[in-house]
């Protein structure tokens, strides 16, 4: 009887530790999940409020009319329209802008987007080079911090690729 009662005292005492173990364990990967800073930090923005400020501006005088105040653009901008162009999209970061690097932003706002199938005029002979890229980050304080970094990464790659190699 003894070696019974023991042995379940042993049994239940080992049962026990292996839950305290578990339990530490999922308390320590807890703890790690909140601990450990965010998979996604946020990155610093390249523009300042000056610029955003000025930006507003340009963009409610140049831009507004096909894109509205708000930068939401036309809800079906993937469908062409009866003449097979693209109708203004969003650029508020619930669109394709994002997914290119600031020189072809810059250029797209420079040239316009009717070699690409739009009907977005250049801005060339009415912008210069610091206006738009006022307007631009005017525009990209629509877009969230994710987007932001998403963009960030891919226009850091892009100007990395975009680099003379050396002697060549």
């Amino acid at each position: 009887m003894k070696k019974r009662l023991l042995g379940v005292l042993l049994l239940s005492s080992l049962i026990g530790l292996a839950g305290c173990s578990d339990q530490q364990n999922a308390t320590a990967s807890v703890y790690k999940q909140v601990a450990s800073p965010p998979v996604s930090p946020s990155v610093q923005r390249w523009y300042n409020q000056e610029q955003v400020a000025r930006g507003n501006v340009l963009f409610q005088t140049n831009c507004a009319s096909c894109h509205k105040p708000d930068a939401s653009g036309t809800p079906n901008w993937k469908e062409p329209d009866a003449e097979g162009k693209y109708p203004p999209p969003p650029l508020n970061g619930t669109a394709h802008t994002w997914h290119h690097p600031l020189s072809v932003l810059h250029r797209t706002v420079q040239r316009g987007g009717i070699p690409l199938g739009g009907t977005m005029p250049g801005f060339a002979d009415k912008l210069n080079n610091q206006q738009i890229d006022d307007i631009l980050a005017w525009v990209q304080t629509h877009w969230s911090d994710e987007i932001y970094r998403v963009w960030y990464e891919r226009n850091a790659q892009a100007s990395k690729s975009m680099r003379p190699i050396n002697g060549g």
